[in-house]
C-alpha cells in the first residue's frame, strides 16, 4: 500500500489561490494514479481531479475545470500538486489525496479503486 501525506491547505479569500501537495511513499516500484477528492460538511466526498501514473493524462470535475490544475513530479512520479486559482466559498472542504492502480489510460472519477488515502487537509475560502 502507498502512504500519502498532504500539505498546503489553509484559509484564503475568494478569488485567491492555494497549492496543495501530496507525497507518496511505500509501494513506489510502480507509480499509481493519484488524485484529489474533497468533502464539505454534510456532503459526500467528491472527485476533484486526478492524474495518470505517467502524468500524461488528467481529469477534472466540471466545477473546478479551468480553475484548478493537477500536476505530477516528472522525475520520481511520487509527488502531485493541485494548484487552485480563483477559489470560491463553495470550494471549502477537506481535501484528500488518493492513489490507486488502474488499467493504462484509465482515470477513475469515483472513490472505487483508490485504495490509499491521505489524512486530509482543510481548505477554507472566505467570501
Amino acid at each position: 500500500q502507498v502512504r500519502l501525506v498532504e500539505s498546503g491547505g489553509g484559509l484564503v479569500q475568494a478569488g485567491g489561490s492555494l497549492r496543495l501537495s501530496c507525497a507518496a511513499s511505500g509501494r513506489t516500484f510502480s507509480s499509481p494514479t493519484m488524485g484529489w477528492f474533497r468533502q464539505a460538511p454534510g456532503k459526500e466526498r467528491e472527485f476533484v481531479a486526478a492524474i495518470s501514473a505517467s502524468g500524461d493524462t488528467s481529469a477534472y470535475a466540471d466545477s473546478v475545470k479551468g480553475r484548478f490544475t493537477i500536476s505530477r513530479d516528472s522525475a520520481t512520479k511520487n509527488t502531485i500538486w493541485l494548484q487552485m486559482n480563483n477559489l470560491k466559498p463553495e470550494d471549502t472542504a477537506v481535501y484528500y489525496c488518493a492513489a490507486g492502480y488502474f488499467p493504462y489510460g484509465v482515470i477513475s472519477r469515483t472513490m472505487r479503486g483508490y485504495d490509499s488515502w491521505g489524512q486530509g487537509t482543510q481548505v477554507t475560502v472566505s467570501s
